[in-house]
């Protein structure tokens, strides 16, 4: 029997390729998945792991095996000059706003592990040692050469989505071009085994020209440290970390007992022009990276292959307008942007050797971190910014409608206390119908010969806390966003919204 056409290539098997060939398996889409190197990476570069992350996770029935795995983080330290000076509490910071109400560590090399290991159990195994060499595309398709140890072989498929690192040969062969800067200092990072009891907090620690980041790696009872390697070091590629140890002992008020890795590196922050060029898709590192400040670079590459997943799928099953791809581009891009112009902003105020700096680092921002978490609402609005969960499309052409706080493009907030949670039904991957309250009559009508889900949670205090409005009708994309909202259960809005999309529900 002849094997069914490869719908998709996915070039790079780290977090982004790996999201995005689970998430397009559980829709049902033939792929392949290839990588250059050996195997999965051995080094846990990306650390965190956040609350929207896992909730896309939870989607595919893991997310509490992820939360499991990793640490999450119970408080902040701010140490100076080897001293302690501020503690901050983190525990359970996004307390009814996520089933995952924390920042989670979880070793990036153990991340990709779990993740290889769920690939398998769907039934796909990556294609180690393989590099994509070239590839062309035309209206029908993408033909890609691909080499796996010096032979050559060729595929013809529909799509081809580029997973493949800051270095990208997908994005260099659609031609675009990867504006940015680098950073002038030299950073250092290290798994190290400390002496004494293993340490769950994550630590600031600051002097006045120099910082040093210290976080737990579960996997190897170590922990994990960051930091600026000094002046008069940072010019030396062979520095050893035996260099670095009497200054980084002293800063973090530590004893280092062994180095299990490490390395140094330049910061680099960059977004690609173009996310997309006919039936050729960049995502993760290929299209964005930036500073490490606030752990988004690896959940924004997830985030990425979230978005793309559903919008691939939905085209290749005929159950949307090919147009449907446009707003890959313009959700994700806008996002980058936004998150690099940030993340480069506060990096720079932090790492930098100027007075403002040495004042917003050692003072400023530990105390005004305190005072933040003190209220309710800045928990709530830190938490919500560094888990990703503020992420929205409100400019979107798959966005419509409004009612009370929430319109379309914003998550669908978790709503705590409803029997199973109202993230339940979102493990269907399916477009759906949310009502906290009563459907009526017409609506009920619409979603059955639109054949779409229809659920009906029952209206709460704890629905209107999270900006529900009772009654109103949500329609919800896979990815758990709002397309269409209705403060009155529009049902001809509702099929007028389906026919501009060109959706098809089975």
């Amino acid at each position: 029997m002849e094997k069914a056409k490869v719908q998709v290539l996915i070039v790079g098997a780290g977090p982004t390729g790996l999201v995005l060939a689970l998430r397009l398996a559980a829709h049902g889409v033939r792929i392949r998945i290839v990588d250059q190197h050996a195997g999965p990476g051995e080094a846990s570069r990306a650390m965190t792991v956040q609350a929207r992350t896992l909730e896309f996770y939870q989607q595919l029935g893991w997310g509490d095996a992820v939360a499991a795995l990793g640490i999450p983080i119970e408080q902040i330290r701010f140490r100076e000059d080897g001293k302690q000076v501020k503690a901050v509490s983190m525990h359970d910071i996004g307390r009814g706003r996520s089933p995952y109400p924390y920042v989670l560590c979880f070793p990036q090399d153990d991340h990709e592990r779990f993740l290889v290991e769920r690939l398998r159990d769907a039934g796909i195994e990556i294609e180690w040692h393989t590099e994509l060499k070239s590839f062309t595309q035309n209206d029908r398709g993408v033909q890609a050469v691909l080499d796996c140890n010096h032979a050559l072989s060729e595929l013809e498929v529909d799509y081809l989505c580029g997973c493949d690192g800051a270095h990208s040969t997908v994005r260099q062969g659609l031609g675009g071009v990867f504006p940015g800067d680098t950073y002038a200092q030299v950073f250092f990072v290290a798994d190290v085994k400390v002496a004494g009891p293993f340490r769950h907090d994550l630590c600031f620690n600051f002097s006045r020209h120099d910082m040093v980041l210290m976080m737990p790696v579960r996997s190897r009872a170590a922990q994990r440290l960051i930091g600026i390697v000094p002046a008069e070091l940072a010019g030396r590629d062979d520095l050893s970390f035996d260099e670095l140890r009497p200054y980084v002992t002293h800063l973090a008020g530590i004893e280092i007992e062994a180095v299990n890795w490490f390395s140094i590196y330049h910061v680099h922050h960059r977004v690609a022009d173009h996310f997309r060029l006919g039936r050729c898709f960049i995502a993760g590192d290929a299209g964005h990276i930036h500073s490490p400040a606030g752990g988004q670079g690896m959940n924004t590459g997830i985030g990425d292959a979230v978005n793309l997943s559903w919008k691939l799928a939905a085209v290749l099953a005929g159950r949307a307008d090919p147009l449907l791809l446009e707003s890959y581009e313009l959700e994700r891009i806008r996002f980058a942007r936004t998150l690099v112009k940030t993340t480069d902003r506060a990096f720079r105020r932090m790492v930098g050797q100027g007075w403002g700096s040495q004042i917003l680092r050692r003072c400023i921002v530990p105390y005004a971190m305190a005072c933040l978490m003190h209220f309710s609402a800045g928990r709530h609005l830190l938490f919500n910014t560094v888990a990703q969960l503020r992420i929205r499309y409100r400019e979107s052409h798959l966005s419509e409608g409004h009612a009370a706080h929430l319109y379309g493009g914003d998550r669908l907030p978790w709503v705590a206390g409803i029997d199973g949670g109202n993230f339940a039904p979102l493990t269907a991957l399916n477009w759906q119908l949310h009502i906290y309250g009563e459907a009526g009559a017409a609506l009920r009508d619409t979603a059955a010969e639109l054949n779409l889900p229809l659920h009906v949670f029952p209206w709460s205090d704890l629905a209107l806390a999270a900006g529900l409005q009772r009654d109103a009708a949500y329609l919800l994309r896979p990815d758990a966003y709002i397309g269409w909202v209705s403060p009155r259960q529009d049902a001809t809005a509702l099929a007028k919204y389906v026919a501009r999309l060109g959706l098809r529900f089975n």
